[in-house]
């Protein structure tokens, strides 16, 4: 995490979480605890992360350890997430606009709710809370500082890694239409401060991350002078959200480092599209792919409707995946494992 400026709420020394990270790295000579800055703890670390860590701070404790690129798939409910974590993702980032579309049926613009949203990252954070973290998307926050607070402990609660805020106005849109509208820098400025304050009231290693949507009405220098007013509030990570080229990714990396900043990918969207391997080379540190998961499943299950509708059929058959290979993914040996171990024998055969 940034260090954090004077009068701002210190995190805890004492977190159980954050004690047995510093123990094991001061084996290995490197104490995050006693660095100075953020730079300082970018050194590698052999610590294995172990399971009985929370989300959140095997998540830290990977920005802090590890230089290379976190690359996320963007997952919007239950199956898309176990698909991830089948492919071997181990960071994936709930979208919002993904989600308001599956949840709702609903265009991205601000009609998820609070408990929407807290509930679709509630069950997708505890699908393997051991193995997986989860970036969640927390659009405005919601309302004022207590409700920003509220949505806060709710995320925490939920397992969520890390999540973002932005500086939209509360009739808020995809980061990806126009017409977009922020609001001004104390108004912003205001939610970070009650996110970061409620962060350190829970002592909690859930990462915060700062998101400015202002290029589009406002410019470059003002995403800028945003992000850096959020990261000297505490922030953990920036969004420059919308960038208009690959050169403003480039300078945004380079005027802020060496705070972390996550690039959003959205393809056929507003901004350029980078490659993962020109995302490392700029130094950003985390890349989500918001529609990864929602575009492709909306043109296969369209294409399916359509042959289905024309045709009289589905045209699966033969395709190799039937009910038992679509619940093994969802867990179905997992589950057939707990109810063997509590004796029951209900599930031995399916």
């Amino acid at each position: 995490m940034y260090s954090h400026q004077p009068g701002n709420v210190a995190p805890p020394k004492n977190s159980s979480e954050s004690s047995t990270l510093v123990e094991s790295d001061s084996k290995h000579g490197t104490n995050p605890a006693t660095t100075n800055g953020y730079q300082d703890t970018m050194s590698k670390s052999t610590t294995a992360l172990t399971p009985s860590l929370s989300p959140a701070t095997r998540l830290k404790h990977k920005l802090q350890h590890n230089k290379d690129l976190i690359v996320c798939p963007g997952v919007y409910d239950g199956l898309s997430a176990r698909i991830a974590q089948t492919v071997g993702f181990e960071t994936m980032y709930m979208t919002g606009a993904g989600s308001t579309a599956s949840m709702l049926g609903m265009a991205d613009l601000g009609v998820a709710s609070r408990n929407d949203m807290v509930t679709n990252a509630d069950m997708i954070a505890n699908l393997d809370p051991h193995h997986c973290e989860l970036i969640a998307d927390m659009d405005t926050g919601y309302g004022g500082p207590l409700t920003v607070t509220k949505t806060v402990n709710q995320y925490i609660r939920a397992n969520v890694a890390a999540f973002h805020i932005e500086d939209q106005v509360l009739a808020k849109r995809c980061g990806h239409l126009s017409g977009k509208k922020v609001v001004p820098t104390d108004i912003y400025l205001s939610r970070i401060r009650a996110a970061r304050a409620a962060i350190d009231m829970a002592q909690s290693d859930i990462q915060l991350i700062a998101r400015t949507d202002a290029n589009q009405q406002h410019g470059y220098d003002e995403c800028i002078a945003r992000l850096k007013a959020a990261r000297d509030l505490g922030a953990d990570i920036g969004i420059f959200e919308g960038f208009k080229s690959k050169e403003e990714a480039v300078n945004a990396v380079k005027e802020l480092a060496p705070w972390p900043l996550l690039l959003n990918i959205v393809e056929n969207g507003h901004s350029p599209l980078i490659t993962v391997d020109e995302a490392r080379q700029m130094g950003f540190r985390i890349m989500i792919f918001s529609f990864a998961g929602v575009i492709p499943a909306y043109m296969a299950i369209k294409n399916v409707y359509e042959k289905l509708k024309y045709q009289g059929v589905t045209g699966i058959q033969g395709c190799g995946v039937g009910p038992k290979e679509l619940f093994d993914i969802c867990g179905l040996q997992e589950a057939m494992e707990v109810d063997e171990v509590a004796g029951g024998a209900d599930f031995k055969s399916v």
